[in-house]
Order: structure tokens, then sequence, then C-alpha cells
């Protein structure tokens, strides 16, 4: 598995199976130390130390027979901290690597672990789990789980989008993802959740979705409709995003800036400029990092007159987004000689 380090070569011992028995005297302690690790993780005494976290990574076979022999006498609330840190020491630690924790988590019995299980595996693009992913969408008792199951899908059919995954695959996400957008009995959060999801697929049907989605009646559902538009990347919803940054919804302005970055049309560029003034922290914010990716010169000139702003989160927002602005106009800055 990534993350694993190679073991060092070394000489085999000149003792008949004497390389063997050292190989199996390493793997007995290492389980020993697991087995200490998981004790220490199970007592709800005491606090949850990262680094012991962190020793969960990369497991074995062995050493995942112990986890799973471990986990289900832990506590609902002692098992929820642990999913949680180790999604967030995965999203610090890219070597980190917890992958076979959180398929495992995914048929636990409690529903926020099956969420942050879910979450934690957003970077694992093995087509075997789409199934089991699509089956989560249909048939979990709990909508949180839906929804995240529906996002989560949501990256595979951005790889069959990218010609990444098999067509049959591809056509089995799509399908399951639109049979619960029609879905009147779902829940708006899992049917908005699979808006979104669905928004990359290049599809006249897709189009439609996000179109029906935006004229909804259903507050949320529209806020996923605008985010969808910029994930679908056609600059045909830029008149409709445009629109949505003067709505007096936060939350609508925020999106609809987000997603203008995504769509990368230099034509939004003046419309975002008039957000740096939002009386809204966050859609100014948002609508900075979108000019940095837009990336023309119009955004960039608006970008260096808001790095000596006299507030931290602005100067940072501005310093970040000329990094990004930088880039995208020159991603080979090195010439090739």
């Amino acid at each position: 598995m990534g993350g694993r380090c190679a073991q060092d070569t070394a000489p085999l011992s000149t003792q008949p199976g004497g390389g063997q028995q050292g190989i199996n005297r390493e793997a007995s302690l290492s389980l020993d130390s697991l087995a200490k690790n998981l004790a220490e993780l199970s007592d709800e005494s005491k606090p949850l130390v990262s680094s012991k976290l962190a020793n969960l990574s990369a497991t074995s076979p062995e050493e995942m027979v112990l986890f799973l022999e471990a986990w289900p006498e832990m506590g609902f609330e002692r098992r929820r901290q642990i999913a949680s840190q180790l999604v967030e020491l995965a999203e610090e630690d890219p070597k980190l690597n917890f992958d076979d924790i959180f398929i495992a988590c995914l048929r636990d019995p409690d529903e926020i672990v099956r969420v942050r299980a879910i979450e934690g595996l957003w970077e694992y693009e093995n087509h075997s789990l789409i199934d089991h992913f699509i089956t989560m969408l249909r048939e979990d008792r709990q909508e949180s789980v839906r929804a995240a199951a529906a996002l989560a899908l949501g990256k595979f059919a951005l790889l069959a989008e990218l010609v990444k995954l098999r067509p049959d695959d591809g056509a089995k996400v799509e399908k399951a993802l639109v049979a619960v957008i029609d879905d009147q009995e779902e829940q708006i959060e899992v049917r908005r959740r699979a808006v979104e999801a669905i928004a990359t697929l290049t599809l006249p049907n897709v189009t439609e979705i996000i179109q029906e989605a935006y004229q909804s009646d259903d507050d949320k559902m529209r806020v996923s409709a605008i985010y969808a538009m910029g994930r679908n990347s056609d600059p045909a919803w830029l008149p409709t995003l445009v629109k949505e940054l003067g709505n007096p919804d936060n939350e609508m302005r925020f999106e609809a800036a987000g997603a203008c970055g995504e769509l990368g049309e230099e034509e939004a560029v003046p419309h975002l400029v008039r957000l740096f003034h939002d009386l809204d922290a966050q859609v100014q914010l948002c609508a900075i990092a979108a000019l940095g990716k837009i990336g023309s010169n119009e955004a960039e000139a608006a970008l260096r007159e808001w790095l000596n702003h006299p507030e931290e989160h602005i100067r940072g927002a501005a310093e970040d987004a000329m990094e990004e602005l930088g880039f995208s106009k020159d991603p080979f800055p090195f010439k090739i000689i």
C-alpha cells in the first residue's frame, strides 16, 4: 500500500532459517506494539495522541486483524474521535495511509464513523468501492451517510469524464446518481449532493439536471446548483453566475464566486472585484481566490492592490491568489534548453 516504506535489505543469517526467524520476531514485535497501541487508544480516560494514531498507517493484513478485533470493543464516542482524527491526519500528511481502516469502517454501526470513513477515502480511486458507495447511497438508513456516499461517487463521475474509469463503471455511477436525483421521496440533502456529484459529466441530461436544480423552490438545492455550474465547466453558465454574484443571500454569492473561478472566464473579473468590498468575509475571500484561478492581467492588477490590505487574512488571501495566478499563467516556469 502507498505510504509503506520498503524494508532495508540486509545480509541473511548464516544459520539455517535464521533470516525467516528474524522476520517472524520483527512481525511479532510489531503486532505486540500495535496491541499495546490499540489498548491505549481504547482508554477513553486518556486523550488521543497523534503519534499513536499515525502508527495505524499502512497496516499489514495481520495488523488489520488485531485492529478489527479491538475496534468493536471501543465505545461509539471513542470510535468517532479516532475516525475523525485519522481523517485530519491523512489530510495534513499525504504519506499517511489509513485506507484499509477507512474501508473497514464503512460497515461501522455508527453513522458518524461511516461518514468519516467515506471522507477519509476521498483520494482512493479504486473502482472496487463504486458498488459499495452505490449500496450506501441507496440503502443506508441515515441521511448523512447517503449524502456522503453521493459526494463520494462524484469523484468517480469525474474519473469517468476524464476517461480514467471503465465505461460500464461510469454508466453505473451516472445511473445511481440520476436515480437519487429523480427520487422525490429522498431527502433534499441527499438529492442536492447527488446534483453536485454528477455535475462533472458533460452530458445533456446533466445540464438539464443542473438547470432544474437552479429553478427549485428549495434554497439549498439552488445553492448546490450554483456549485454544480462551476464543476460542470460550461461557460454557458457564466451569465447566471454573474447574476447570482449580486444575490442578497451570502451563501449564493459565495458559491457563485467560487463557480466563476472554476469556469476561469475573464468576463467575470470585474464582477468579482466588486465582491472585494462584500460585507461577508467568506464571500470576500472566495472572490479573491477566484481571481487567482482566472489569472488574467486584470485579475492580477486587482489582486496587487490588496497585497497591502490592513487586514491580515485579506492580505494572505491575496498572496495565495497571486501564487495561484502566477502558476496558471506559466505552469512551466523553467525553460528547457
